[in-house]
């Protein structure tokens, strides 16, 4: 099977015929399109005209391979007062490496590199299916719809919007913008009701308490979060973690408190 490609046209295409056309299947796997990201070269980088955080579509080559990849600069977030400034970054990244540990592959392949910009980090694009209806997700990806909101809870990610779940054209269900996670402070917000106050299933919370039973794995993960995190942000997500496990059902949420601001 060929690979499928996506015209790509740069801002400045009209002044200079810029037209790059980027691979949008899925890399072979997610150490592959890590590596891609760590190596490949900016040829082009436009600004995404939207978000409350300046980020960029970045076109990187690698060989003769070329691919979209999202850019979040350090220097492009806009200060908060709940969230300590120049974090928001290693948040994002945080993220992808829990993600990772746990086995829940729903957050595209994610690194912190210099990109035209300064640090920050470069995830790569995933090409979503138009025109997904809410209750067709529900229906086909409930599975990591259930896997998302957990996660969302343990890591008090406070910006869980509907255009944040992204089902690509092989239908597989991905979670996008997680900066806002890891306070210590409960800041959860998020789209995602379904499952409220419904057991968590058996598969889903074995998946938990195995990563928080293996020490190696969660050693590993807490190396890496030593440099991204502040430790009580560290410890208050491993306690999150365990509540949920004792608690063993979806947790019940307030709709004064749990809904992400401006979600419509």
């Amino acid at each position: 099977m060929g690979r499928s490609f996506r015209r790509f046209r740069h801002a400045s295409a009209e002044k200079t015929g810029e037209t790059f056309y980027v691979t949008i299947e899925p890399p072979a796997s997610t150490a592959e399109a890590l590596a891609f990201l760590s190596e490949g070269e900016t040829i082009a980088c436009e600004p995404i005209a939207y978000g409350s955080n300046y980020s960029f579509a970045l076109v990187l080559r690698r060989g003769d391979e070329q691919r979209l990849a999202v850019y979040k600069p350090r220097r492009g977030e806009v200060p908060l007062w709940d969230f300590p400034d120049g974090t928001l970054y290693r948040r994002e990244y945080a993220s992808f490496l829990v993600s990772q540990a746990l086995g829940w592959d729903f957050i595209p392949p994610t690194i912190i590199g210099d990109g035209p910009y300064g640090i920050g980090t470069i995830q790569l694009y995933v090409d979503p299916e138009p025109r997904v209806d809410p209750d067709t997700l529900r229906r086909t990806n409930q599975g990591e719809l259930m896997r998302i909101f957990l996660f969302d809870v343990f890591a008090n990610n406070a910006d869980r919007k509907t255009g944040h779940c992204l089902r690509d054209r092989q239908g597989k269900l991905w979670g996008i913008d997680h900066g806002l996670t890891f306070n210590v402070v409960t800041k959860l917000r998020t789209v995602i009701w379904d499952f409220c106050g419904e057991p968590i299933p058996p598969n889903v919370l074995a998946e938990m308490t195995s990563f928080l039973s293996d020490r190696t794995r969660t050693e590993a993960l807490n190396a890496r979060l030593r440099e991204l995190l502040d430790k009580s942000e560290i410890s208050t997500f491993y306690a999150r973690m365990e509540r949920l496990i004792k608690l063993g059902k979806f947790p019940h949420l307030d709709p004064y408190r749990n809904v992400p601001r401006g979600w419509w």
